[in-house]
């Protein structure tokens, strides 16, 4: 049998290019379009090939020393892999039995049809799992140990740090957490407060409701990764952008997702993965990202 060697490359010739990346996904302009872009495997796998492995649903209530409001909080929690997605929701919105429901399921289900908050938490979970925080470049703080109220003053802390204000700047806070109002005034802001469900800070300012009204008059807006869950995040990106107002998300709710709008609407964001800093009196990390031009 006559052999056939393999052909070689000529002396000298230089090897084949290795094939270029694939270009980066395009900015979504809304949050609906960045679920059909993952759908479609525009940023990873498929998720008709992944399975949603745990579904959790917490709810609990924190009220702060030195502080009249009883926070009442509730999340969706979405484990994929590595990787764990959150999603505060309003009350009665989502019933326990979603963890028996959708546990198992694959994960295009949850993105198509589930209710909006588990729909964020496993988009987060998804975008999670393909570039965790730890792995994404971000600046990584510390949140330290010790009780409810020094950790939430360090994060809260953390966040304004992030925003690049001038002395008597108006600043849309959209959700309102009391030590990210102090924060605000610490750092020369003039907080513009708007909750659908407190009426007034631990010092009097009063809250509107108003959220149309804030994102005109500030010269700045923090947001919190709720207006993701209520469907309002889109509203505050796409004012932000056009009237070309810094836009800082702090986020427990989606922060992967938030994530995505970085450099397309949203100026910088303090991402805090699950487990949240309310849930551990030990240090626990938080992740803090900027837009270039940003200090």
């Amino acid at each position: 049998m006559t052999s056939h060697p393999t052909s070689a490359p000529a002396s000298g010739s230089a090897p084949a290019p290795a094939p270029a990346p694939a270009p980066a996904p395009a900015p979504a302009p809304t949050v609906d379009s960045l679920i059909a872009a993952v759908l479609a495997g525009e940023h990873g796998p498929l998720p008709c090939e992944l399975v949603a492995t745990s579904v959790f649903w917490i709810h609990h209530g924190t009220r702060l020393a030195g502080g009249g409001t009883t926070y009442l909080n509730q999340y969706v929690l979405v484990r994929l892999g590595g990787s764990f997605g959150g999603c505060a929701f309003e009350a009665g919105e989502i019933d326990p039995a979603i963890c028996r429901d959708s546990s198992g399921a694959p994960l295009d289900v949850l993105l198509r049809e589930a209710p909006r908050p588990l729909r964020i938490a496993a988009l987060d979970a998804y975008l999670a799992e393909q570039l965790p925080h730890r792995n994404a470049g971000a600046e990584r703080l510390t949140l330290p140990a010790g009780t409810p109220e020094v950790r939430a003053r360090a994060r809260d802390a953390a966040i304004a740090g992030l925003l690049d204000i001038r002395a008597g700047a108006r600043v849309g806070l959209i959700g309102v957490v009391n030590p990210l109002v102090a924060a605000i005034r610490e750092r020369g802001g003039v907080p513009l407060p708007c909750d659908f469900n407190l009426k007034s800070t631990q010092w009097g300012d009063a809250v509107t409701t108003d959220m149309h009204e804030v994102l005109e008059r500030a010269d700045a807006v923090v947001a919190t990764g709720m207006t993701l869950s209520n469907g309002s995040f889109d509203t505050v990106l796409d004012r932000c952008r056009t009237r070309g107002v810094p836009l800082v998300v702090y986020a427990q709710s989606g922060s992967a997702v938030a994530r995505a709008f970085l450099g397309s609407g949203v100026s910088a964001l303090s991402a805090e993965p699950f487990p949240f800093s309310q849930f551990s009196a030990d240090p626990t990390p938080l992740y803090r990202y900027r837009t270039a031009g940003q200090p």
